[in-house]
């Protein structure tokens, strides 16, 4: 096994004390990181940092309850996509949006990044001070180059209200550069899907991320659904709505300090661009298609040129990362060959680079399911009816590719799919909670699965060489941390 060097289990509120941070007093006022940051992203020689600044310094975890509109009421509020109506029909009257449950309000200031690899403190790179941006919700992002593969990197942040002011608050953690196509490592990540706030299994968050970040993997996959836009408490039929739920839910502890310590990358959904199977031509409330797209790629995540991506991970293993929503038809359209999810340039894209790669293993993340079995009602991914014409064409390809596997999210419950007679095989990660499991029941089990669970939890891999003999393992796992199913592959 190679060795590596690996920091973890410490909150990203105290990891300050490994950097510059040493010995600095930081303001009791704002503004603060009360989201952490994100990295995403990342290959073997750049990564984007994503930040945001905050009123206070965590969220407000003793905020009023919102009011919950009837379905009917629901209905009329996102057809009517009056901003004033929609805030009134949930926010009691005499509170405001700040003073309700999990609030983490934005604040002006500025921002200054600094970071450095882990075995080279000396080797200090700083930007400088600069302003987070008021029309992107107080964000700020950096694209870092130059890095160097297989590499631990430092980051530390620091806040303050203004030019020549004191700093008003500092967060630190780390990222992790993959490694060369040239070099032999063990490599763990971990994948999931579908989370909210309201659906959170504990206080602080989501468990799982508690249990994700003692494995401490390598990097890790977020497949989308990451928040539901369309689900109440509230409804966020606004952009100041849809907003407010990505603050409250990336300042939840333990999400934010996994995310400040993991190589991570995210993907999106139907739930976390607009609404239930979204696709274009739609809204929801006053939002716009294309503006759910802008918020989740330019604003509230790490933005990259491309909304997909495939890194190699070292020697053995490549990760392609598909998106789902950005060049799909409607779903309503006929099947046939102008229907497509994926999009004519991102397709030809997968077929080029898969066939060129040369990685031992090769994984394609998708948010959505390729081979199912899904629900007979559905009509918004590849294993559905709707989409049949184009989920032919990508299953047919990837039947000739060696050592090809596929993992997805969005379905409520952890699968195994395998296919008789073929060499495809679909791993579903499951929900971040066992109150967001659901939609399938237990007792079918279908011919091709493996492995079926309706509860929630998290999907493990591990690519690894032991007494020369080259594997991937894939776990699945519950909310607590225990392995319920496994599945190991060697290497053809």
């Amino acid at each position: 096994m190679s060795a590596r060097i690996r920091i973890f289990l410490i909150p990203a509120v105290v990891f300050a004390g490994l950097l510059l941070s040493c010995g600095r007093n930081v303001q009791e006022e704002g503004p603060f990181f009360g989201n952490g940051f994100h990295n995403g992203w990342a290959d073997q020689d750049s990564v984007t940092i994503w930040t945001r600044l905050t009123k206070n310094r965590e969220l407000n975890a003793e905020g009023q309850k919102f009011l919950v509109p009837s379905a009917e009421e629901h209905r009329i509020l996102a057809e009517e996509a009056d901003a004033e109506k929609i805030l009134k029909a949930q926010v009691p009257e005499g509170f405001n949006l700040e003073q309700m449950d999990g609030a983490c309000p934005g604040a002006a200031g500025e921002v200054k990044l600094s970071y450095y690899p882990f075995n080279n403190p000396g080797n200090i790179v700083e930007t400088g001070w600069q302003a987070v941006d008021p029309e992107k919700n107080f964000t700020r992002q950096w694209k870092l180059v130059g890095l160097k593969a297989g590499t631990k990197y430092l980051v530390e942040l620091d806040a303050r209200p203004g030019r020549d002011a004191e700093v008003s608050d500092i967060v630190s953690g780390s990222f992790r550069t993959p490694p060369g196509a040239d070099q032999e490592e063990d490599i763990d990540f971990c994948i999931v899907t579908c989370h909210d706030y309201r659906r959170r299994d504990d206080p602080k968050g989501h468990r799982i991320y508690e249990v994700m970040l003692r494995l401490f993997p390598d990097f890790f996959v977020h497949t989308g659904d990451v928040e539901y836009y369309d689900k109440p408490e509230p409804f966020a039929l606004t952009e100041e709505l849809m907003r407010f739920k990505w603050d409250r839910l990336f300042a939840l502890p333990l999400q934010r300090d996994f995310y400040s310590q993991v190589t991570t990358y995210f993907m999106k959904d139907d739930h976390d661009t607009l609404s239930d199977d979204a696709f274009p031509g739609m809204t929801y409330g006053t939002v716009s298609w294309d503006r759910g797209l802008e918020i989740f790629d330019k604003e509230q995540f790490p933005s990259n040129d491309r909304p997909y991506k495939t890194v190699r991970w070292g020697k053995d293993l490549q990760i392609w990362m598909t998106e789902g929503r950005n060049f799909r038809s409607r779903n309503t359209d006929p099947d046939g060959p102008d229907k497509t999810i994926w999009g004519d340039e991102q397709k030809a894209w997968v077929f080029k680079t898969m066939k060129e790669s040369d990685a031992t293993f090769k994984l394609l993340i998708s948010p959505d399911p390729i081979l199912g079995p899904d629900r007979d009602n559905k009509k918004d991914n590849y294993s559905n009816s709707s989409f049949k014409f184009e989920g032919d064409e990508i299953r047919e390809f990837l039947s000739g590719i060696e050592n090809v596997y596929l993992c997805n999210g969005d379905r409520h419950w952890q699968y195994v799919t395998h296919w008789e007679g073929t060499n495809l095989w679909e791993f579903s990660c499951g929900a971040g909670s066992d109150e967001h499991a659901g939609g399938w029941n237990q007792d079918d089990r279908r011919p091709e699965h493996r492995f079926l669970r309706v509860k929630g939890g998290f999907l493990k891999g591990r690519v690894s060489r032991e007494s020369g003999v080259l594997t991937l393992t894939f776990l699945h796992y519950d909310v607590d941390g225990n392995v319920v199913h496994e599945e190991i592959f060697q290497a053809k």
